[in-house]
Parts: structure tokens; sequence; C-alpha cells
């Protein structure tokens, strides 16, 4: 196994300032990952089923017909009720979609591109790189590319892994060229570069804290819609306060299938409207973010 070096100290005591547009003190980024029929499945003549979800048993030798019908939920009933309180809220998100999520279900970015929002790669499948083979990821990145453009008519510049990326993926991804950042990280407040093969990468870090993932089973740190907003509304206040003197970046995770059931729906109403009470927050897409720092560091 090669060896890599850790970056341990990243800004230190001296972060950049950020200058974020409006004098904003954090850049609040929400990432809405569209996975629904991009999940492994029997069904879709996989090997094995789908088993990260609200629901713990693991199905095999059949199609899981309880996870794949929760999944389904995302594209038939939560996408139009988040889409429209987005949308109410006056915010645009990055649509972190699966490739093969977006083939199965165009219309659902269709939409999303009609109401402004960004979509970003998260993969062809809605699976793990760690051990793939680096010809199946550089294919598998080259398809979701491909697929994800036909459908938005624009090229994704942005991606972002489930789980680890593989010890190739980010050198893939600059060798497939066209993306300005990936979010296969999770150490800082603010966007940052590495540097891939001698070529200048940017890393817009992801968060699984302010994320909507904690309402699943065997987590349950989220229960209700106020659990997810007052954890993220403190983040916010802490990023917040520490911005006066040096902005940060904020990132808040969501999937169809979750935040989009009826109670939880509210906890994007509490969060933006207490952000937009206090001021000073700058609701942008990644692509926004990633742009913004690339012209001016």
């Amino acid at each position: 196994m090669r060896t890599v070096t850790r970056d341990l100290k990243g800004y230190g005591r001296t972060p950049p300032h950020a200058h974020w547009p409006h004098g904003a003190r954090v850049a609040v980024s929400f990432v809405l990952n569209f996975e629904e029929g991009a999940e492994m499945s029997l069904s879709a003549g996989d090997a094995f089923n789908e088993k990260v979800y609200e629901v713990t048993d693991e199905i095999s030798g059949v199609a899981d017909r309880c996870m794949e019908s929760h999944f389904e939920y995302g594209t038939k009933a939560a996408w139009w009720r988040i889409a429209d309180a987005l949308e109410r809220l006056g915010v645009h998100a990055t649509v972190s979609t699966c490739g093969k999520a977006a083939e199965l279900s165009p219309w659902l970015i269709e939409d999303a591109v009609k109401r402004g929002h960004e979509i970003s790669c998260h993969g062809w499948r809605w699976e793990r790189h760690a051990h793939m083979q680096e010809a199946d990821e550089r294919e598998a990145i080259a398809r979701a590319v491909r697929v994800l453009t036909g459908i938005a008519g624009t090229r994704p510049v942005g991606w972002h892994t489930r789980s680890t990326p593989s010890p190739n993926t980010r050198r893939l991804l600059v060798e497939e060229g066209g993306f300005l950042y990936d979010s296969d990280d999770y150490s800082d407040d603010l966007p940052f570069f590495v540097d891939v093969s001698g070529r200048r990468h940017l890393v817009l870090p992801y968060s699984f804290d302010t994320n909507d993932m904690h309402y699943h089973q065997g987590f349950h740190r989220f229960v209700t819609a106020r659990d997810f907003a007052e954890y993220s509304t403190d983040a916010f206040d802490t990023l917040w306060a520490e911005g006066e003197q040096a902005p940060k970046m904020m990132s808040i995770g969501l999937h169809l299938r979750m935040i989009g059931r009826p109670g939880r729906i509210a906890a994007l109403d509490r969060i933006v409207s207490h952000m937009k009470k206090k001021g000073g927050a700058w609701f942008a897409t990644r692509r926004q973010i990633a742009e913004h720092w690339l012209a001016r560091f």
C-alpha cells in the first residue's frame, strides 16, 4: 500500500480571508444528494441489495422491495416537496447526482436545472470507490460525466465520492478534465488547494455532521425536524461569530428520501429562516464558491 503525506496543519491560526460576496461571514452550501435508482439492488442485476437506510435488515437472495421503495419515495414524492421549499426560500442547491439516477429520472435533472440548481457528479452508481480498479473507476467517471452532460445540457464541474475515494480518484478527475473541484474531504471550514500530479486542484470540504444522514437507523441522532435544525443553526452561529474576522464555509448535506419526508422538511425552513434573520449568509452553489475561490486565490 502506497503511503500518503497528510496535512495536519492546514491554514493554522491564519486562514485566508474569503471575501465572500456582499461581505458575508459564511458561505452556505446546500448539497442535495440524488442517488435514487443508482443504489445496489438485486432487481438491477447487482450481487447484493443496498443496506444503508432506515431499515436495518440485510435482505439476501431476493430483491429488497422495502429498501427499493424507500429510495423510490425520493423521486416520486420528496423531490417536489424539497424543490418547492428551496424555491420558496430562495436557495439554489448543488444537486450531487449519480449518473444512473439521472439516466433513470432525467425529468428530475431537467426540473432542477430549470429551477437554477447546480448539477454535480456523485459517481455513476451509488457505490464505494475505495477498492475499485483504476480502469473501472476511469470509466465510471467518464460515463457519469457523459450522461449528466447530456441531460443537464452543461458539464458537471464538481465531484463527490460515496464514502472514501480510491487512491486514484483525484488523479483520475484531473485527467478527465473539466472539474473545478471535488468534495472528497471533511478536514476544514474553507476551500483549499492540493497538488495532483503537478497541477493545482481545488477541494471544497463536505460535512457529515450537518447532514440529514443522521436520521438513519443506527444513527438516529436526529429524530425531529427541530433536531436537525437546531444542530445546523448552532453550527452556523459558531461560524458566523468566527466569520467576523475570518469568513468560513458551511455545508449542509441533504438526501431526497430523507429530508423530503413530511416530518423533516420543516428543518429547511427553520435553518434558512434563522440564517436570513441573523444575516451574513451567502447561499451559494458549490460551483459559485469554487469560481469565487479560484478567481481570488
